[in-house]
């Protein structure tokens, strides 16, 4: 009973304030004048699709689709946070789906290689524990539309359960997705141009590890090294993040990890499973601030920015606010070297969740 109250508890804190939006927010509407600005979601998923045809729901399956969808941001959009549509509520006040089509595997790489020959840049987001497709999909289009970063946006969308007791299952749906997380990771790869910037978050995280591991064991060392990867608010055993390090390696860029000691969905998670999760490190810890080093991996406590939801485990949902800012004070942009850092806010304002690994202000290494 006592597991069954924590797993409610954990889901509940998860899911957030406020009616969760049905698969209805992806249907296309129709505008009748020019967005004030829209964004471009490559979805890759392995979810298979609703009953209703609209969406893609917790089935695991058979085969990876590839998706694009079109949303439009509205002006009065406030950063980190996603303005649902609703039954009054149209383009000129909500985020909203205008374009959706279904492309295949060889339409999307094609996309790829043009977004690299052109120099820009690829985002992958993966979701974590209790994502619904379109919680996630509105997700990367908030992310992709505060920073503002002129490149491809792509999702990988896992068949989480979406449901507030889902835990175990969704730990169940993320392992079955490791082997396409690891296709898509080294189609990303395979192509040249900048690196490809990857933002697991929580559960996402533990699932990017793997597919990271299963690249270094099946010899996709050259594209993991054309990879910049970021957990953020991990939500990993420790112990297994040190064995999932030893196989995964020295990669050419430094894992980042974005740190919580006040995380309280990772300290039910703890709970749960008795032990110490990766994402609420504490980087005071000399220990901790050694194996960092030796593992090539940047740990960066960023418990000074805020959290929409009271849960301190969605401070990465704001980070994009700020880049950017960023470019525009030509401030440092490479956390280039492993340690421990300590993640400060510039007035009001926060970074970019792409490219956290690209905004080092820091204050260390310690």
């Amino acid at each position: 009973m006592r597991i069954v109250i924590m797993l409610v508890l954990l889901g509940a804190m998860l899911a957030g304030c406020g009616t969760r939006p049905s698969d209805a927010v992806l249907v296309p509407a129709k505008v009748s004048v020019k967005p004030w600005r829209e964004v471009t979601i490559y979805a890759v998923t392995t979810r298979s699709p609703s009953e209703d045809g609209v969406g893609y729901g917790s089935g695991k399956a058979e085969k990876t689709r590839y998706l694009r969808y079109t949303i439009s941001i509205p002006q009065s959009h406030t950063p980190g946070e996603i303005e649902y549509p609703g039954p009054t509520a149209g383009p000129d006040k909500s985020f909203t789906v205008i374009a959706a089509e279904r492309v295949d595997h060889t339409q999307f790489l094609q996309a790829v290689a043009r977004q690299k020959q052109s120099g820009k840049q690829i985002g992958v987001f993966v979701h974590g524990f209790n994502y619904s497709f379109q919680e996630s999909l509105f997700r990367m289009a908030q992310m992709s539309a505060d920073a503002d970063v002129d490149g491809m946006a792509v999702l990988f969308a896992w068949p989480s359960l979406a449901e507030i007791s889902g835990y175990i299952g969704d730990k169940d749906a993320a392992a079955y997705s490791r082997d396409q997380l690891t296709e898509l990771l080294t189609d990303l790869g395979r192509s040249g141009g900048k690196d490809t910037l990857v933002l697991g978050h929580s559960m996402g995280g533990w699932l990017t590890m793997e597919a990271l591991r299963q690249m270094r064991l099946t010899g996709k060392g050259r594209e993991m090294n054309r990879l910049q990867v970021v957990l953020a608010a991990p939500d990993i055993d420790l112990d297994l993040f040190r064995a999932q390090l030893e196989v995964v390696g020295r990669m050419k860029n430094p894992l980042v990890v974005l740190v919580s000691p006040d995380d309280r969905a990772l300290k039910l998670s703890s709970l749960l499973a008795g032990d110490t999760r990766a994402g609420a490190l504490d980087i005071r810890d000399p220990s901790i601030q050694e194996e960092a080093r030796e593992a090539n991996v940047a740990i960066v406590d960023i418990s000074e920015l805020s959290s929409a939801d009271g849960t301190n485990h969605d401070r990465f949902t704001a980070l994009a606010a700020l880049y950017p800012k960023l470019k525009a004070d030509g401030r440092p942009n490479e956390v280039q070297r492993a340690g421990v850092f300590v993640f400060s806010t510039i007035g009001n304002t926060i970074s970019a969740p792409f490219r956290l690994a690209s905004s080092a202000f820091s204050q260390g290494p310690r």
